[in-house]
């Protein structure tokens, strides 16, 4: 069974950041947008946000939170992820080919 591969994450209850070291090839832009996106999502919302790759190269947004998380907004937790993905559509699509042609081999 194969696993996810994270590329990124934010943790509201550490206030910390993770980048894949794997990806430290991406330019720089791409770096700082997302990490301001994941940073202001956990802050926004909450809990922990990370960015993984899919076996098919799809990027999915995952979040958790501690489960005595009172201010952990579940609801917005939602709504954020649909916006970001509306907002951020080309990023995230480029993220997903650059995976699905260089970490995977596939061709598109």
């Amino acid at each position: 069974m194969n696993e996810n591969v994270v590329l990124c994450g934010s943790n509201y209850y550490e206030q910390k950041y993770y980048l894949n070291p794997d990806f430290d090839n991406l330019p720089d832009r791409v770096k700082d947008e997302l990490k301001i996106m994941c940073v202001l999502f956990t802050e926004d919302i909450g809990g922990i946000l990370t960015l993984e790759f899919e076996e098919d190269g799809t990027l999915e947004f995952k979040t958790i939170c501690d489960e005595y998380d009172v201010l952990y907004d579940e609801i917005g937790c939602g709504l954020k992820i649909k916006q970001l993905q509306n907002e951020k559509r080309e990023l995230l699509e480029s993220l997903e080919m650059f995976y699905k042609v260089f970490v995977l081999g596939m061709e598109e």
